[in-house]
């Protein structure tokens, strides 16, 4: 493990090297480290995040020094807490995060994928092909980030792999489905993204008046279920 300072109010804690060559034993190490630190409650952090491989830290200097660190060493004190709180044997039955199974219905409509038959295409498959493949797979979220609420899922079957786009949309409709390099996603607001979008689902999975905003969590098992574009439009109203 690893714990570095992220300017003056985070730290960033490393966790696991590679995610590529084994994403899930990463994401277990950095779920388990979230739960420890959230469980630890080390006065003045404000927030936990979990990312591919490491874990942020979001603290208040003042009420970290009002706790007990000294001015001139507050990295350091947090560090021994940091320390602490993750050499405390787990329990290995412990749910992470109470990590949720959520099933999210998406039309491919080719009204909503705009990318759907370029995807079938550089994989070789027709479309309905591509869709099978989709939602017949289970994801992981491993981060949620770039925009609020848009959840990195891993998992999608290697040969729906497709790279991103040369150049960006200025504009995602909220809902849409994406793959990007060897990940599939859902923009959960209007944004750019170069993601190659191949549907769109009705729910809403990010909303900033509820607490906590966003719907998916880092660990949550997801799959997809493929409807008919009257069932979204029933869906959306």
């Amino acid at each position: 493990m690893e714990i570095t300072p992220l300017g003056d109010c985070a730290v960033l804690i490393r966790v696991a090297e590679n995610f590529e060559v084994a994403p899930e034993s990463a994401l277990q190490h950095v779920l388990a480290t979230h739960r420890q630190l959230a469980a630890a409650k080390i006065p003045g952090v404000i927030e936990l995040a979990a990312a591919y491989t490491t874990v942020a830290l979001f603290y208040d200097p003042l009420s970290v020094i009002a706790a007990g660190a000294p001015v001139e060493n507050v990295f350091g004190w947090l560090e021994q807490r940091i320390y602490e709180a993750v050499s405390e044997k787990e329990d290995s039955c412990a749910d992470p995060l109470n990590v949720s199974e959520i099933e999210i219905p998406v039309c491919y409509d080719s009204e909503f994928g705009f990318d759907l038959d370029e995807v079938a295409r550089r994989a070789g498959l027709n479309p309905k092909q591509v869709v099978d493949l989709h939602s017949g797979a289970e994801y992981r979220v491993h981060c949620v980030g770039f925009i609020g609420g848009f959840p990195f899922l891993g998992g999608l079957p290697a040969k729906l792999a497709t790279p991103r786009r040369e150049t960006p949309r200025k504009e995602i409709p909220p809902g849409s489905i994406g793959i990007g390099g060897k990940q599939t996603g859902v923009y959960p607001i209007k944004s750019p993204g170069g993601w190659n979008i191949i549907g769109r689902t009705p729910l809403r999975l990010f909303d900033p008046q509820k607490n906590p905003p966003g719907v998916l969590r880092a660990g949550d098992r997801i799959r997809f279920r493929s409807i008919s574009r009257g069932e979204f439009e029933r869906s959306a109203k």
